[in-house]
């Protein structure tokens, strides 16, 4: 038995727990770190195919990856979603077992309750709930689940999108599960994102002895400014959709650890999350031409980690806008803020992507939780989205 629970407060939703509930229990009890899968896509595939679903596991590596479509015509609408989870972190800070899914005071905990687990439970029994309702439906319905986007985010999505498009499977509408509400359920959509460009750079210097600078290159002294130049930057002012474009500096590496040695060589790693509006290739020459002012040897390797997107109006957004008003009563707001997700390797390929899932507070943090009412209600928002596209 992989799913066990406890509770403080024994209340209505976890003694009659819905399918919802009780699925995200079961994948929250198997340990998926990035790139395991921890059995979780299996657990799910044998749920779909006994609904009629035609399931395909696709790995590519150590990455387990899961495709499950029903139906063979156009439109197709996908949930798309992963079953790896970050580490959980220092053990002895969690108020239970991280891998224990337990309920306390209306809140499901465990590592991957809100980040994702929750929201692919609740794409699976809105699958499951519509198909049954609706063997017959027009067009596709479909789900792609990864373990890779936690991690790396080589052999997951972007692997399955490529093997996908060769065969010519087209997803028209395509809803994310990341959790991206602010405050309370249906606050937030995410209707796009913002750019990925990482960079690592390598000032290279001389080493020696701190007592003899002038026979040295001392690589931190030639850093200083170019970081100050960098970080006083304004490389765009975002645009009506998108925010401007952001440079961080996340790791700073230099020095023997001795106090007496100059290094030779300074390692930094840094991230721009920026808009359309100024392009990658703009912000590299950029960066480019700021380390040739400044006179210094020095190598740089970029990585484009995904382009900027954005869904503008259209049928997904309609019937995410109406679903999520209807369960809710709240009207959503439309952000590209925060990090990227999975979406980037799908909007290219023409799909309307939209990101809806549960409150984001918790994410990455110990005691990672969502609000069980609120799986119940992710369910019939996602069951909700494909009536609307799919069966009216």
């Amino acid at each position: 038995m992989h799913c066990s629970a406890t509770s403080e407060s024994m209340d209505d939703s976890f003694q009659t727990p819905d399918p919802t509930l009780s699925l995200a229990m079961e994948l929250i009890a198997r340990p998926s770190v990035t790139p395991d899968d921890g059995g979780c896509q299996e657990l799910i595939a044998a749920r779909l195919a006994a609904a009629g679903f035609q399931v395909e596991g696709m790995p590519f590596g150590a990455v387990h990856n899961l495709w499950a479509r029903h139906g063979a015509a156009s439109p197709l609408i996908i949930f798309l979603g992963h079953t790896d989870v970050v580490p959980p972190g220092p053990l002895a800070d969690w108020h239970s077992p991280p891998f224990t899914p337990t309920v306390r005071a209306g809140q499901l905990y465990g590592r991957g309750a809100a980040d994702m687990k929750g929201s692919v439970a609740a794409f699976v029994q809105a699958l499951l709930g519509f198909v049954a309702q609706h063997p017959d439906h027009p067009g596709s319905v479909g789900l792609l689940l990864t373990s890779d986007e936690e991690g790396v985010a080589r052999d997951g999505t972007r692997a399955v999108m490529e093997v996908l498009a060769a065969r010519g499977e087209h997803i028209d509408y395509c809803v994310v599960g990341e959790p991206s509400c602010r405050d309370t359920l249906g606050d937030t959509v995410k209707n796009g994102r913002r750019g990925s460009l990482n960079g690592e750079l390598v000032i290279h210097g001389t080493q020696g002895h701190v007592a003899y600078p002038e026979r040295a290159d001392n690589p931190i002294v030639r850093f200083a400014p170019i970081l100050q130049t960098l970080i006083m930057t304004v490389w765009d002012q975002g645009s009506a959709d998108f925010p401007a474009t952001r440079l961080q500096f996340s790791n700073l590496q230099a020095g023997t650890g001795a106090d007496n040695v100059i290094p030779g060589s300074l390692r930094a790693l840094f991230n721009l999350r920026y808009a359309p509006t100024t392009p990658a290739s703009t912000l590299q020459t950029r960066i480019e031409a700021v380390l040739a002012a400044h006179g210094v040897r020095y190598s740089l390797n970029w990585r484009l980690s995904g382009e900027p997107f954005l869904t503008r109006d259209g049928p997904l957004k309609a019937a995410l806008s109406e679903s999520i008003t209807a369960e809710t009563g709240v009207r959503p707001e439309y952000s590209t803020g925060g990090g990227t997700s999975d979406g980037r390797f799908v909007a290219p390929f023409g799909a309307q992507v939209l990101e809806f899932g549960p409150i984001n507070e918790s994410i990455h943090k110990v005691n990672e939780a969502v609000a069980v009412a609120d799986l119940a209600r992710l369910t019939r928002i996602y069951r909700g989205t494909l009536e609307r596209i799919l069966a009216r």
